[in-house]
């Protein structure tokens, strides 16, 4: 790819324009936004063509893939949930496109195949997504989704017969099954069929129902609608006492919620607890009438409170166990005790408190690292800890909470040797003096020249915590002899709710600022140079290295920018859009917000005549999350506007969402594809 001039498939250029609040803005690949269009297919087909010729020919293509085969080809396990007397768990054999849902009666039995998504496609972009038990585990709620999308259709299975039943749910998003104790049926939220509100704007009117196990959809009882508010959303939850239905209220991706609750059997008004808006109320559990929440209300590295519902002044809520310097990542209560993860400089630690809110324990775990899952209910004396790390594969820890005994209940076994390799965290000063941890993974015994291949990782924002995370991608990457470096930047929550607003809104150009930063300090140590460093991130990840390489053209070698959000201007008007508002803005409502919008926005400050470092653009057609107009239109941007000296690609892939549900082999290909490109980039001459 050394000295080319690169030339590009042909974008139209329209003339459309769009005028906020006095100001014009030109918009001449709105085409792009009709993925059916004659013209977009043909225009997505050229472009695939480009970039599957480029890629095919480079002579590492071939090496990733098979390197990459055999790294991902490890046994992989979800922790266990028990249900009657039951585990179910999630196992994949390495390769298989999607995991497989099993049972066991006890730990050391053979397991038993549930439920296998492998078979009901032939590609394998069937996925299994949600899985929702009775309480005595004899049936199962499953959601499917197709082709990586966020729609779903829910399933039934009768588990002690087999028998798959007729019933089908559709119209679903972001919900699970909540059963009633005595298996009659269960709640759940859904969307308006397409033709039930047909002018209402996408992903609006959630609503409440009941299903009756044996009845057509059609049948459904209305539980809760909110036609006054059309953005809320609503997740519905039976406590485990069968005595209450909680309905946590959602509006976007606003950590902000309110809480209603109503009695099982009644059927007069929600009680609305908790309708404020004004904090995060995450429900842990109750006793009767006493309700436990994790909040950040007052607190913004969160605290566990007690409410009882039949006093439910604010003057007499109990504090149970205190905001601590760590931030709260998230709360159970298992075996009458309350596990609580803190996030400590972006790793987590997990400490046990007893119901008063006294601290009993802290289980130490094996490395610095991550936990992906938790799985224990009250009653239960064993917690399951799904825990990994950049060199730590996933493990499944057992803890018994009456010996306080951690053991290993799985550990795949890699071709892969951790110990020629280390982790470290530094610290470095970010544009305003922040400090920002790092987290730098390499092979021992690293020389520092400047010329180490180097891949920089981000995200910042919603929320998200960047903790350490294992990648069988990035072994690869380390085994060529690159550096792996991962920033904990601010707009996540790796510091409580104080980190996170630091990033968000008007404050956006924060995260920016820290992740240049992230690389001035990586070239200033004699890690990289900017010719030998990549940056990578994925969907706001997307953003923001799209907004660095904008911003700053000169510092990278190499940028791969995946399912990306690209249009600040217009992103909330699609798919799921809307509900990143609170984190974003809306450049159409408010004067204010199109300013600082317009400022980073990347696909308005794409430069004329500017060569940007070598880019690989990775989008999915059934993307319905980030939808593929963002990158198409980033793409057309960049190849209009550059000098022609360095690759701009874009990769569309076909029947893949926005990465939940992606079979085995597109992610495999996708990897090859992916740093292939950037090793060859990064290790050229010249």
């Amino acid at each position: 790819m050394k000295n080319k001039q690169w030339t590009y498939p042909p974008a139209r250029l329209a003339d459309v324009v769009d005028h906020y609040h006095g100001t014009a803005v030109s918009d001449p690949y709105r085409w792009l936004e009709e993925p059916d269009s004659a013209e977009t297919q043909a225009w997505v087909a050229a472009q695939n063509a480009l970039t599957g010729q480029t890629i095919g020919q480079l002579p590492e293509r071939e090496q990733f893939q098979q390197r990459l085969t055999e790294l991902w080809n490890y046994p992989r396990h979800s922790a266990p949930r028990r249900r009657g007397d039951t585990y179910f768990w999630h196992k994949n054999d390495g390769l298989q496109n999607q995991s497989v849902l099993v049972r066991q009666t006890a730990l050391e039995d053979e397991p038993e195949t549930v439920l296998d998504p492998n078979t009901l496609s032939e590609d394998g972009t069937t996925a299994l997504n949600v899985t929702s038990f009775t309480e005595d585990g004899r049936f199962l709620a499953y959601n499917l989704a197709e082709s990586g999308s966020d729609w779903q259709t829910i399933h039934l299975l009768d588990l002690a017969t087999g028998q798959h039943l007729d019933d089908l749910v559709r119209w679903c998003k972001f919900t699970s099954a909540a059963w009633l104790r005595d298996n009659s049926g269960f709640f759940y939220a859904r969307y308006p069929a397409p033709d039930e509100m047909p002018d209402a704007p996408p992903s609006t009117h959630q609503r409440v129902y009941f299903h009756r196990l044996g009845t057509p959809q059609e049948a459904d009882q209305l539980v809760y609608a909110r036609p006054d508010a059309p953005d809320l959303g609503f997740q519905p939850h039976v406590t485990d006492d069968g005595r209450y239905l909680l309905l946590h209220v959602w509006d976007g991706t606003d950590r902000r919620n309110r809480f209603y609750y109503r009695e099982i059997g009644s059927d007069g008004d929600f009680i609305r607890l908790l309708d404020e808006m004004d904090a995060k109320y995450y429900f842990i559990h109750n006793d009767g009438p006493l309700f436990y929440f994790e909040t950040d209300l007052d607190a913004p590295n969160g605290r566990i409170i007690a409410i009882d519902v039949e006093q439910p002044d604010p003057a007499r809520w109990r504090e149970l166990i205190a905001e601590r310097p760590d931030a709260i990542a998230f709360c159970r209560m298992v075996h009458d005790q309350f596990v609580v993860a803190y996030l400590h400089h972006a790793h987590h630690r997990l400490h046990l408190f007893d119901k008063t809110g006294q601290p009993t324990a802290e289980i130490a775990l094996p490395t610095i690292g991550s936990i992906i899952e938790l799985s224990g209910r009250r009653q239960d004396r064993e917690l399951f800890i799904h825990f990994f790390s950049f060199l730590y594969p996933p493990t499944i820890l057992r803890y018994d909470m009456e010996t306080a005994e951690l053991t290993t209940h799985h550990q795949p076994q890699l071709a892969f040797d951790p110990d020629a390799y280390e982790t470290q965290q530094v610290f470095y000063s970010s544009k305003d003096g922040t400090e920002i941890p790092l987290f730098l993974t390499h092979k021992k015994g690293l020389v520092l020249n400047g010329r180490n291949p180097t891949l920089l990782y981000g995200y910042g924002g919603f929320n998200n915590s960047m903790t350490p995370l294992f990648s069988p991608s990035r072994l690869v990457w380390l085994e060529q002899g690159g550096v792996y470096a991962q920033a904990a930047l601010r707009g996540g929550g790796e510091y409580g709710e104080a980190w996170h607003q630091a990033g968000m809104l008007e404050r956006k150009q924060t995260v920016f600022d820290d992740f240049i930063a992230a690389a001035e300090w990586l070239i200033a140590h004699d890690y990289s140079r900017p010719q030998h460093l990549a940056i990578e991130g994925r969907s706001n990840g997307g953003l923001l290295v799209a907004a660095c390489m904008t911003q700053r053209p000169d510092l990278f070698g190499a940028v791969h920018c995946g399912v990306p959000v690209i249009d600040m201007l217009r992103y909330h008007k699609f798919t799921a859009g809307r509900y990143w508002v609170p984190e974003y803005g809306n450049a159409e409502a408010d004067p204010a917000h199109f300013e600082f919008l317009l400022a980073y926005s990347p696909l308005h400050n794409v430069r004329p005549g500017e060569t940007y470092p070598p880019t690989l653009i990775t989008t999915a057609d059934t993307d319905d999350r980030v939808v593929p107009l963002h990158a198409k239109k980033f793409a057309a941007a960049l190849q209009a506007a550059d000098s022609g000296h360095n690759p701009l690609l874009i990769r569309i892939e076909t029947k893949a969402g926005h990465g939940l549900g992606k079979p085995t082999y597109k992610l495999i290909e996708e990897a090859a594809d992916v740093y292939a490109f950037l090793w060859t980039i990064l290790t050229r001459e010249g």
